[in-house]
């Protein structure tokens, strides 16, 4: 009997040991697992999302995990525009929001929070959220899309924004708020919802304080008419320009790692540099610039000598100061893997301060070889030559070159080996360049297409390729 009893309690206490084992091991949480890439979901609003009839300035916006808001000044806007911008506050998984504007009858409230609502644990943004609410019986139900273009280049700014004037006066753009604003995505398209019928005038301006254009400087874009918004608006592309170019401000010389009298020495004496590849090598499509340090006060093109392989003087090349006087070229028709000398005298010129070359210099050049440069064919489908295209031949930011078409066909034997864009400029005054709009005098700008086309020139190969427009 004792026997039976010892081996009864034995079981039991394996038995509770067990249990207890299994209850713990039960509330381990298993390590690692899945990062979360879920943004945060919107599970209550008070008043509802699409609510009629509200009357008050408090929206509270419940979701399912912590959350935060950034850089609502970026991110937030609220239509109609408000005077006073309102205040957000994110608490915990509530975000409120107090509407510091008294609200209007009869209106559509709609708070677009871009990318600025994203969980607290892992920054993952709860995109393009928007929230509508009516002071009336209904939501508004007029729709306005499109896209923004910029003239010039051809591609898109997302930093912008459409806005809508219901005052169609012409200086309201000057000196009024707008009614309605709408941001630009990342492909140029933009889109108002919830906006109420009727007329507006429609305009592009940065993303900024004023919502104004009151500079010339800024980007600006404008259609050639107001235009009546309903349910079904036909969409519209701006072509967004801007009208004068910001000046860069003069940037102060750097003298560190040099003494006061160090720099003084070196300003005795004007410099030079040439656009000599490695400073041997000259290319046979462009001319051999000189670009000075300083500005010139003076300089003599008869002293610059220019001979040959056997030193006899080069009589032909045309040698001239740049009207900003800052470099000269000299223009001659290069011939493959010939040798040059350049004779630069040390008074060939005088800076502004009066200061000359410390000493004068003989380069030794060499012109490159057709073989180091490709030719070029570019066969142009649908293109309209009653729009006085100019192909534009971009590397990186930079447009290498402009040519004015006359056929459907370019060609040229020689070109610069490189990976270049292209680009077509509809040169309305057929000046070569492209010109910006004035919206005092409803011009619109002239207008560049770009649609990524790439131009792949080889070394030594004839590159042939298809543009379709």
């Amino acid at each position: 009997m004792n026997r039976k009893l010892s081996s009864l309690l034995l079981f039991l206490l394996f038995s509770i040991k067990l249990l207890l084992l299994t209850s713990c091991a039960g509330i381990i949480p298993p390590n690692g697992g899945p990062k979360d890439t879920i943004p945060p979901r919107l599970v209550m609003a008070l008043p509802l999302d699409s609510a009629t009839n509200v009357k008050g300035q408090k929206l509270v916006l419940t979701f399912d995990e912590f959350v935060e808001v950034k850089d609502v000044s970026q991110n937030v806007l609220v239509s109609p525009y408000p005077i006073k911008s309102p205040i957000i506050e994110a608490n915990l998984r509530k975000v409120t929001v107090k509407l510091r504007d008294s609200l209007q009858p009869n209106t559509t409230y709609s708070i677009n929070f871009g990318n600025s609502i994203r969980d607290i644990n892992e920054g993952n943004m709860y995109k393009n959220f928007t929230y509508v609410f009516s002071t009336g019986a209904r939501l508004a139900t007029g729709q306005f899309a499109g896209k923004v273009i910029m003239a010039e280049t051809g591609k898109v700014d997302s930093t912008l924004l459409v806005v809508l004037h219901r005052n169609l006066n012409d200086t309201a753009i000057y000196k009024s708020d707008p009614r309605y604003i709408a941001k630009i995505d990342g492909k140029g398209g933009f889109t108002f919802n919830f906006i109420e019928t009727g007329k507006y005038n429609a305009f592009v301006v940065p993303n900024e304080y004023s919502k104004k254009y009151d500079d010339s400087t800024k980007v600006f874009a404008f259609l050639d008419s107001a235009i009546t918004i309903d349910n079904e608006t036909e969409p519209a592309v701006f072509y967004a320009y801007q009208e004068e170019k910001k000046k860069e401000k003069a940037k102060r010389s750097s003298s560190s790692g040099s003494s006061k009298e160090d720099t003084k020495k070196e300003d005795k004496y004007l410099k030079y540099a040439t656009s000599l590849e490695g400073g041997r090598s000259q290319d046979l499509l462009n001319k051999l610039k000189i670009t000075f340090s300083k500005p010139l006060q003076y300089f003599d093109s008869s002293k610059v000598a220019l001979y040959d392989t056997f030193y006899n003087p080069i009589t032909n090349a045309e040698i001239k100061l740049d009207t900003g006087k800052t470099f000269a070229t000299i223009n001659y028709k290069w011939k493959e893997g010939n040798a040059f000398y350049l004779i630069i005298p040390k008074d060939v010129a005088k800076d502004t301060s009066g200061n000359v070359l410390k000493k004068g210099d003989t380069l030794t050049f060499y012109t490159k070889n057709e073989s180091e440069y490709g030719s070029v064919k570019i066969k142009f489908l649908n293109l309209d030559l009653k729009l006085h295209p100019v192909l534009q031949i971009i590397s990186g930011d930079k447009i290498e070159e402009s040519v004015p078409l006359t056929a459907t066909v370019f060609y040229r034997k020689l070109y610069k080996p490189s990976d270049y864009v292209v680009r077509i400029l509809y040169d309305a005054n057929q000046n070569g360049v492209w010109d910006a709009g004035n919206y005092k005098n409803r011009k619109q700008p002239e207008v560049v297409l770009d649609k990524d086309w790439k131009l792949n020139v080889k070394a030594n190969w004839d590159n042939e390729t298809e543009i379709k427009l």
